[in-house]
């Protein structure tokens, strides 16, 4: 029977510029959503730990001293232990440096972008990871176009007007499983899209999970996202 991943990496070390001047004291993974009193580092862990993970390896970097002074004092749902890059090695090389403070090397993990507010299944994700024999596997989400679309018919007469439609396109959402395997194939530095996934997707070993329809996932990326965030939440509960 397939194991299923009670371990999981945050990268949690990016400057998050373009969320100035939030970021100035902080480092992204720490930007609360409004509303919540709760950064996003600490919505990502109560959703881990809800989906089976017992044991979280953060990565930091930038202003690495506020993330693990507030994971120090905080009540987590989990076991979390930081590792903080000295220099810059890029995603790729950053996973795989906090990959080897995993307590279950040998197991599959979890993995995700430090700045992903979502909800879903992670279990399922796992499920189809291993039932596709995957070396890998990434969410895939597909994000509302920021603008505005317009409908036309063949003869070029307006039809309609459709207010931030789905994209056509699924994107890479930030979250994956991994095979134990994965961790020696990534780059010592440098980003494993570029180099460990186009590999993988020949040989055929690169899976992608649809969210299921009506998962929430949003990237906080700029204060618009973070007031949307704040607008979905209040709507969600409402």
């Amino acid at each position: 029977m397939q194991t299923l991943p009670t371990q999981a990496v945050i990268l949690a070390g990016g400057q998050g510029s373009r969320l100035r001047p939030y970021t100035d004291d902080r480092p992204k993974p720490m930007v609360e959503i409004p509303g919540t009193g709760i950064p996003i580092i600490g919505h990502q862990l109560s959703w881990l730990a809800a989906e089976g993970v017992t044991d979280a390896v953060v990565s930091c970097g930038h202003l690495a001293e506020v993330l693990q002074e507030w994971l120090d004092s905080a009540v987590l749902p989990l076991r979390v232990t930081t590792v903080v890059e000295t220099e810059p090695l890029g995603r790729g090389g950053g996973l795989k440096y906090a990959a080897k403070s995993l307590p279950l090397p040998d197991e599959p993990w979890y993995a995700t972008n430090g700045d992903i507010w979502t909800r879903f299944s992670l279990r399922e994700m796992a499920e189809f990871h291993a039932e596709r024999d995957a070396v890998a596997t990434l969410a895939l989400a597909r994000p509302r176009i920021p603008w505005g679309a317009v409908e036309t018919d063949e003869f070029g007469h307006v039809l309609d007007f459709i207010e931030s439609p789905p994209s056509p396109y699924l994107i890479n959402a930030g979250v994956y499983v991994f095979s134990s395997a994965f961790t020696n194939l990534l780059p010592d530095r440098g980003d494993h899209e570029r180099t460990t996934f186009p590999r993988l997707a020949r040989e055929r070993s690169l899976a992608g999970f649809p969210l299921p329809q009506g998962a929430y996932w949003r990237a906080i990326d700029t204060a618009k996202d973070l007031t949307e965030a704040a607008r979905e939440l209040a709507s969600r509960s409402g």
